[in-house]
């Protein structure tokens, strides 16, 4: 079900009270189609300087915070206005229908609202809630005062809020509209024999006029010679590119969300046109996805066509998901729905055929296999000057094997970003309760920076009693929070038996040991070292520091234990791989092991060597540890 599937997409009587309140921007899009009964054409004068206003945000000008990437927020996209008695069956009716069909709600009034003698208070908010007003001139048009004082406040909307008119000339001269000559000079002298005590409306009225028709908009007879079907079609291709991308939720709390932006957006370049490809990479929970969405948002507006696809690697495992992923894809930018795809290349054939050449944006999220990539944007020669696409993974070799043109691998947030984070899913604010500073920073040092980490256990936490907080906690030094497990275990799921055997033993012994003793250490065990380390390496298990060191997550390593826990959780001597010497010392006379880890404690700073027992001939792995005490 593509994103906008679901919602209303019919017409609908307006009979209830329209909140000038703005909904959610996510909400699906909707149109307002406004049709003029009146037949005498007679209204009481309409007051602009009474209209109230509210105050948007231009798209020129796009403001990000820590907390916030929205932007203005609109009831409708589309205020439809026309003269029902010229066009409501014909021109106006097909257009409807083609701005349904490319998956635009409409919203769709009744004649009750036109009943009376003044334009409504609840028109007037649909129009100070709507984004781009199309306005469809037709001969008698301007014989409507109800039309006329539409008119008046979407060009004085236009005029201070930067909305959009887009007129439309149905069999009519833009001159004759501009200048009110011909049927328009006819329909005012019968205006200003009727409203000769107010000719500041008729005023108004013919200021309107000329202000619309000074816009760019389209001529039925010079742009398509007469051809409704085609002028429509161009209408709804220039419209949807007007009409705002829909925005992605981001993060209830988006901490160190900006500057990471900002690194991301340096390496989409948008000082040159040529096409580009940017990675995203890191562990599960690290914030790929947030930070993909977040970008989006940000620049999304600049291009024809734009599609955020989520979770492609769930999709893709599905029945026909990558079918499904492809025609989101095509709807999200072409905005139709009646595209339909039988097979992945047939989808391939389609995408580069109805996407070439177009400036598009596309956000490939949670990628983890080639084909996945080669079905959705195959390659840059798909796409047109100017094109951006953004792909997240967890594997920063897909992105080499892609050819990246930049990639950004997404870190742990600070301590002090880990404790706002956590503050404010735990404490709904920035800083801990009383009595609870130190059990946060003991929670925050838990999660080691991973944001998702931060989010559930503050959740988790979130109206408990220290009391419960103590023992929380003391809980996961032994069983990892199930959750964030679901999540980082994830990266596992393609590994291969060797690389997943040599994760295990890193988790379990290897963790802060020189990167060549390890590879030695394990070399007779009939292992792949190299090509396994680098795997790891590449999918954000494991990490190399300066000193050539491997390094764990704390939580990925906790993660490997607790693998290793369940195959047996309350019998040590039947799991495969030993590290606590209580569990060792219990087991070592009876069971057999893979590996063990061991302190050896001596007088001297040099590790001692001692002899193999008897015992030890069959393990895998041995790790000896010096550990000096005083005697």
């Amino acid at each position: 079900m593509d994103r906008d599937e679901g919602q209303t997409t019919r017409a609908r009587p307006m009979k209830r009270k329209l909140e000038p309140e703005f909904q959610d921007q996510n909400q699906a899009r909707k149109i307002l189609v406004l049709q003029d009964p009146n037949k005498d054409g007679s209204t009481p004068p309409v007051n602009t300087q009474d209209f109230p206003t509210f105050s948007v945000q231009s798209n020129s000008t796009t403001t990000t915070t820590s907390t916030s990437f929205s932007g203005p927020h609109w009831n409708y996209d589309v205020f439809l206005s026309f003269r029902g008695e010229d066009t409501r069956k014909s021109f106006t009716d097909h257009l409807y229908s083609a701005l349904v069909r490319v998956g635009i709600c409409t919203f769709r009034d009744d004649e009750e609202l036109r009943r009376g003698k003044t334009i409504c208070n609840e028109l007037l908010n649909v129009i100070r809630g709507t984004r781009i007003s199309i306005v469809v001139f037709s001969k008698g048009y301007a014989s409507s005062t109800w039309c006329l004082d539409e008119l008046v406040e979407i060009v004085h909307r236009r005029n201070t809020m930067g909305h959009i008119l887009l007129p439309i000339f149905y069999y009519v001269d833009p001159l004759d509209v501009r200048k009110q000559t011909r049927t328009f000079a006819d329909t005012f002298v019968r205006h200003e024999e009727q409203f000769q005590t107010d000719m500041e409306r008729v005023q108004r009225w013919r200021v309107a006029l000329t202000e619309a028709a000074n816009c760019s908009g389209w001529n039925l007879e010079s742009l398509a010679n007469g051809y409704e079907s085609s002028f429509i079609e161009k209408i709804v291709t220039q419209v949807s590119c007007e009409v705002e991308p829909t925005r992605l939720n981001v993060a209830k709390h988006p901490i160190g969300i900006n500057y990471r932006v900002d690194r991301v957006k340096d390496l989409l370049n948008f000082g040159t046109s040529d096409f580009r490809i940017v990675g995203i990479y890191g562990m599960g929970g690290i914030g790929k996805t947030t930070l993909a969405k977040a970008i989006y948002n940000q620049i999304c507006y600049g291009f024809e066509g734009s599609s955020c696809l989520l979770n492609i690697q769930e999709i893709s495992k599905q029945h026909n998901g990558l079918v499904r992923l492809q025609e989101q894809l095509l709807f999200d930018i072409l905005k139709t729905k009646n595209l339909r795809i039988d097979n992945v290349d047939q989808g391939i054939n389609l995408i580069e055929k109805r996407i070439h050449g177009k400036r598009v944006l596309v956000v490939l999220d949670d990628v983890d296999d080639l084909k996945q990539l080669h079905a959705l944007v195959g390659n840059s020669e798909w796409f047109g000057p100017g094109s951006r696409i953004i792909a997240t993974t967890r594997d920063e070799h897909l992105l080499i094997q892609l050819g990246v043109h930049g990639k950004y691998k997404v870190e742990e947030l600070a301590e002090e970003e880990s404790l706002q984070l956590f503050n404010l899913n735990a404490f709904s604010m920035r800083h801990p309760k009383e009595d609870y500073l130190e059990l946060s920073i003991g929670a925050v040092k838990y999660c080691g920076g991973l944001p998702l980490a931060l989010k559930v256990l503050g959740s988790f936490l979130l109206g408990r009693s220290v009391v419960e907080w103590k023992s929380e906690l003391e809980k996961l030094q032994k069983i990892p929070h199930h959750q964030i497990q679901d999540i980082l275990r994830i990266s596992l799921k393609s590994l291969d038996d060797s690389t997943n055997d040599i994760f295990l033993d890193i988790a379990c012994f290897f963790i802060g040991m020189d990167k060549e003793y390890v590879i030695k250490a394990l070399d007779g065990c009939g292992f792949f070292l190299v090509i396994c380390i680098n795997i790891l390496t590449q999918r954000s298990l494991v990490t190399i520091d300066n000193k050539n060191k491997l390094r764990m997550h704390d939580l990925i390593r906790d993660m490997g234990r607790e693998i290793i826990c369940e195959k047996s959780p309350n019998f040590p001597g039947k799991r495969s791989r030993l590290w606590f010497h209580e569990d060792f010392l219990n087991v070592l006379s009876k069971h057999t092991v893979r590996g063990i880890y061991i302190y050896i404690y001596t007088h001297a700073h040099n590790m001692s060597y001692v002899g193999m027992h008897e015992h030890f001939f069959f393990l895998a792995s041995m790790q000896l540890s010096p550990k000096k005490i005083s005697i």
